[in-house]
């Protein structure tokens, strides 16, 4: 009698390491927006090209004008340009933001990790990130003066896009941004220094009226794991072909772990009902598909006569549904042409 006591103690012991086990299986393998192994994206190459037709000039530093900028010019800026902050990092990890600029006419970014909460559930933390010179950083940011002397519709070449860079396509290039801050306009006759210094010193009023573009390009394609995760943990319905574009919050403020903001909902645009002071709804101004992205070029915003400034961003979205674990340690490339004629 006793011997079956003791069996049947182990059988129940037995039974209870083994959900242990499954158990810790299913929440090791369960994927969450922002990467829980916290990998990068690496970036394999960053072209920008700008057609200068129709009487458009650029430049990396409002004073020397060119047909065509190079990865190098950007990175070079300095030299003619003490004030320039381009941010070209070779790796990238996922941030978020809603598009709001600060007062140094900087878009406020947001390094996001997952943590736990004291019941084991997948919290999200947040810190604000701001760019440097170099290649360090999480995010793509430079500035680009343009010259023009009427006014000028610029557009979006549909030459222009977000592509996988190698044979192995994780889908990180569909939680890819690009965005346009448009930070001031000066005469072409002006000084040097002040067409430099456009955007730097703004007023919180002047911040929130400076003029901004935010492009997502690829919108209408996912990968399977992608679908899955914006069922999951969103309680979205995509498809991996021809999907609509998704609505989401991005990050505005600095996010505690005592501010408890759990990872998975059951709505992506919940977060700005539930945690109204840490997220709010981001206007995508300009969106595409994959492959040929677009039919015709995508118009974009019209300079003034003279220099304008513009301050332009790339990065990796953190709360889009195609962020996910089996997207991380992708490689992604960047191609973006200006040019001012529509077709």
């Amino acid at each position: 009698m006793e011997n079956k006591k003791r069996r049947s103690k182990k059988r129940r012991l037995l039974l209870l390491l083994i959900a242990l086990f499954f158990t810790t299986v299913m929440f090791t393998t369960t994927t969450y927006a922002w990467f829980t192994a916290n990998q990068t994206v690496k970036v394999n190459s960053l072209t920008v090209n700008v057609e200068a037709k129709n009487g458009i000039q650029i430049s990396v530093d409002g004073t020397n004008w060119k047909s065509i900028i190079q990865t190098e010019d950007i990175t070079g800026a300095a030299t003619s340009y003490s004030a320039s902050v381009n941010q070209l990092p070779t790796t990238m990890e996922p941030v978020s933001t809603v598009g709001e600029i600060d007062t140094t006419g900087k878009m406020k970014m947001y390094y996001g990790t997952i943590t736990s909460n004291a019941g084991g559930s997948y919290i999200l933390t947040a810190q604000k990130d701001t760019e440097v010179s170099g290649t360090s950083g999480k995010f793509i940011a430079f500035d680009l003066f343009f010259k023009v002397t009427s006014q000028t519709q610029i557009y979006i070449s549909k030459a222009s896009g977000v592509q996988v860079a190698d044979a192995d396509d994780t889908g990180i290039k569909n939680a890819s941004r690009v965005g346009f801050v448009v930070l001031g306009n000066a005469d072409a006759g002006d000084s040097v220094a002040n067409i430099q210094a456009l955007g730097l010193n703004l007023s919180a009023e002047q911040a929130a009226a400076i003029p901004k573009y935010i492009w997502e390009p690829n919108y209408d394609v996912h990968t399977a794991a992608a679908v899955a995760h914006a069922r999951d943990t969103y309680g979205v319905t995509t498809t991996q072909t021809a999907g609509s574009q998704i609505s989401y919050v991005g990050v505005k403020n600095d996010i505690a772990a005592t501010d408890n903001v759990l990872v998975q909902v059951t709505d992506p645009t919940s977060y700005a009902t539930t945690y109204s002071s840490l997220f709010g709804a981001v206007n995508v101004t300009h969106a595409t598909k994959a492959g040929a992205g677009f039919d015709a070029n995508l118009g974009l915003f019209t300079l003034q006569a003279g220099i304008t400034k513009v301050r332009i961003y790339m990065w990796v979205e953190g709360q889009d549904v195609d962020c996910e674990n089996n997207a991380s340690g992708g490689s992604i490339k960047y191609d973006l042409v200006i040019t001012t004629l529509s077709e």
